[in-house]
């Protein structure tokens, strides 16, 4: 099972502080956001992992390498200068990703433990989605538990996520965003939900960042 994560935005609401890094290199209680990631990814044993890269990419890469020195095997998926949105960058990185692929976005901060996500089971073209519940910064979420129910209660999806690459199938490469998709197949029965309950936050603005790290400070 191979993971990526999605590490090619540029951050424009983190600035000054993402104007020569990336997002994903923001420190969380003194290790950039993606080697958590990294780090969880190896303890469930999820070794194979495919960054991409825009914005800064070049500090990423000589961060982390290959991989070797963190324990796994890293490739990378350079996109254009100001990246190809979530399911662009996707796509272009299907050939590096095989038939299944878990997906996390490099800017959220979470101790989700993707070992539920490598034991789950995808029909041709299916997604599963993990869906937390709404920050302050997202009181009305984004999609309900059930699309048997799409206008009950939504939550936030989390970044995290499992696809079949089919899920993909005919779309075309280039600058696209995910939301959209997702909506669109959730209302086809070819999206699954589950909801978390435990560590997640959205790395979006200074504050947060800030906030997160006094949590680690006390």
């Amino acid at each position: 099972m191979k993971a990526m994560i999605l590490a090619a935005g540029r951050g424009k609401r983190m600035m000054p502080l993402t104007e020569t890094q990336p997002k994903p290199m923001l420190k969380i209680n003194g290790k950039p956001l993606l080697e958590h990631h990294i780090n969880n990814l190896r303890q469930a044993g999820v070794t194979d992992i495919v960054i991409n890269l825009a914005w800064q990419g070049d500090k990423i890469t000589e961060y982390f390498g290959n991989g070797s020195q963190f324990g796994v095997s890293i490739t990378y998926s350079q996109e254009q200068a100001g990246g190809l949105e979530t399911a662009g960058g996707i796509i272009q990185a299907l050939p590096l990703l095989g038939e299944q692929f878990i997906v996390i976005n490099g800017d959220v901060f979470t101790d989700y433990d993707v070992t539920s996500l490598k034991q789950l089971h995808l029909q041709a073209g299916e997604a599963h989605i993990v869906l937390v519940e709404n920050p302050a910064h997202n009181p009305d979420g984004d999609f309900a538990l059930s699309h048997l129910s799409p206008d009950s209660q939504k939550y936030t999806f989390s970044g995290i996520s499992r696809y079949h690459a089919d899920f993909f199938k005919g779309l075309s490469a280039g600058i696209r965003p995910l939301g959209p998709i997702l909506r669109e197949r959730l209302s086809e029965y070819q999206v699954s939900t589950e909801l978390y309950l435990g560590q997640w936050d959205d790395i979006g603005t200074p504050a947060r960042l800030d906030e997160i790290n006094q949590r680690f400070a006390l």
